[in-house]
């Protein structure tokens, strides 16, 4: 199918992530299903899309108007099997729990079409190995960050049976409903951001298990450090800027060593100083990029600054 002539899917779980999925595709004009076993939570759901809803539009983000076509759009249903019969596309996000997961998808499979793509949006459980369908091929991962009707991004992650027109499939109807899908070679557990965040997460906890600093000073810490560069270099450009033979010499003979950052170094690509490393920066001078670096990081700077963004919220 083309993802363009999607009319109908399917959000099964209308919790912290479903509710704010349908939004999503609600908002790109197309009918949602939301299934949730428990009526209360689905009628928490639409409150949470309204007041969701009212946010964009007092942000300027759409238009007041919009918003009661934007919610009769959004159907609730405690009925899975009914609502997944003419679905063109089915994101699973029910409770992280394995077993939830299996019988979640067992009744998807009994119940919808044979040629629907079925995605989940867990990063940390091994989906592919949990889940028993017919027909491994149409399972994908659309895994989505909360709140999703802010948040762009969408990793869209195969498994080993996976079509590789699923995966497409999957990433170009994330783009048709305004996400930035970023299609990941192989199933690796907790992805990019995951995983990344997860190393954070438990440093932070052990600095302060440790007493070594509070809660607050590790996040101002990284609020007036981290989340000034990183919007602008990410985490490997940054690399580039340190100096790929600086982070040579420091992690050498350490676990912290890497043979790309060796091999890098090995072929004179220094990073920013050679106008290439892990970046190719196409002959610029050095003087050059560091500017274009530096405006950028004096607007992200006055930004925050003009929210307080320093301060908690």
């Amino acid at each position: 199918m083309d993802p363009q002539n999607v009319k109908w899917v399917a959000v099964i779980g209308a919790g912290v992530m479903g509710h704010s999925i349908a939004q999503v595709f609600a908002q790109a004009g197309i009918l949602v299903h939301l299934v949730d076993l428990k009526d209360d939570l689905l009628a928490r759901a639409l409150k949470l899309v309204k007041s969701n809803l009212q946010t964009l539009a007092d942000c300027g983000r759409m238009s007041p108007q919009e918003i009661p076509g934007i919610l009769d759009r959004i159907q609730p249903t405690s009925d899975l099997t009914a609502a997944v019969r003419e679905a063109d596309f089915i994101q699973e996000a029910v409770v992280e729990i394995p077993e939830v997961k299996k019988k979640v998808f067992a009744q998807l499979e009994a119940a919808c079409r044979q040629d629907v793509v079925l995605a989940s949006n867990t990063s940390g459980l091994e989906i592919f190995k949990i889940i028993e369908v017919k027909d491994p091929s149409r399972v994908v991962v659309a895994h989505w960050f909360a709140p999703p009707h802010i948040i762009p991004l969408v990793e869209v992650v195969p498994g080993p049976s996976t079509a590789p027109g699923v995966l497409q499939f999957s990433a170009e109807l994330m783009e048709r409903i305004g996400k930035k899908p970023l299609v990941i070679k192989q199933f690796v557990r907790r992805f990019i951001v995951n995983r990344i965040q997860n190393a954070i997460v438990r440093t932070a906890l052990e600095m302060v298990t440790n007493g070594w600093a509070t809660p607050e000073q590790i996040d101002l810490a990284v609020k007036t450090s981290l989340g000034i560069r990183l919007p602008i270099v990410g985490v490997v450009q940054s690399l580039d800027f340190t100096g790929l033979n600086l982070i040579h010499d420091m992690t050498k003979g350490t676990a912290a060593e890497n043979p790309l950052i060796e091999e890098k170094v090995r072929q004179g690509y220094l990073g920013v100083s050679t106008s290439k490393g892990i970046y190719d920066y196409g002959g610029r001078r050095e003087e050059e990029i560091l500017r274009k670096r530096d405006l950028l990081y004096l607007k992200m700077l006055d930004f925050l600054e003009s929210l307080e963004a320093f301060k908690p919220v």
